[in-house]
C-alpha cells in the first residue's frame, strides 16, 4: 500500500480538492486497493470543518465526492504513515519541516514540482483569491503526473 497525504494551511480548500481529485484518479485506474489518500492541515484553525463552499461547488461541478472530507491538523503519526506528503506552497513545506522527524522530511514535496515547467511554483490559496476553478485546473494538471510517478516508482509488479 502506498499512502499519499495532501497538505495545505487549513485543509478546507486546496488539500481536500487534491484529495478528492486524486482519489477519483486512483479509482479510475483501478488502484484503490493499492493507494490510500488523505489530507490534512498545517494549522488547527479549521479543524472539523467541511471544505469551503467554493471548493464544494467546484468539486460538485466536476462530479467529485467530498462528503466525507473534514479538516484536521497534521499529527505526528501522519509523517510515518505517508509515503508522499504533497503540499501546495512553500509555507506548507516550511511548517511541515518544522514538525516532521528528520527521517520523514524527504517525503515532503511541493505539488507542482512534478511538472518540469512549473517546478518551484506554488498553488495560491483560493480562500484568499476565490479562484477555486483555477485551483481545480492546476491540481488536475499535476495530480495525474503524481499518480504516474507513484505507479512507476512504487507499484511495480
Amino acid at each position: 500500500m502506498t499512502n499519499v497525504l495532501f497538505v495545505c494551511l487549513g485543509n478546507i480548500c486546496r488539500s481536500p480538492m487534491a484529495d478528492a481529485i486524486f482519489t477519483d484518479l486512483v479509482a479510475k485506474r483501478g488502484l484503490s486497493d493499492r493507494i490510500h489518500v488523505d489530507s490534512c492541515a498545517t494549522s488547527r484553525e479549521e479543524a472539523g470543518n467541511a471544505p469551503h463552499p467554493g471548493a464544494q461547488k467546484v468539486m460538485a461541478a466536476h462530479g467529485l465526492d467530498y462528503s466525507q472530507l473534514r479538516s484536521r491538523p497534521i499529527q505526528r503519526g501522519d509523517f510515518e504513515w505517508a509515503d508522499y506528503i504533497i503540499t501546495m506552497d512553500r509555507q506548507n513545506v516550511f511548517n511541515l519541516n518544522q514538525k516532521a522527524p528528520a527521517a520523514d522530511q524527504s517525503k515532503i514535496h511541493l505539488c507542482l514540482d512534478i511538472l518540469p515547467d512549473r517546478q518551484g511554483e506554488e498553488i495560491p490559496d483560493p480562500w484568499y483569491t476565490h479562484r477555486f476553478e483555477y485551483t481545480y485546473q492546476v491540481l488536475s494538471e499535476a495530480l495525474p503526473k503524481w499518480l504516474d510517478h507513484i505507479e512507476a516508482t512504487d507499484l511495480k509488479a
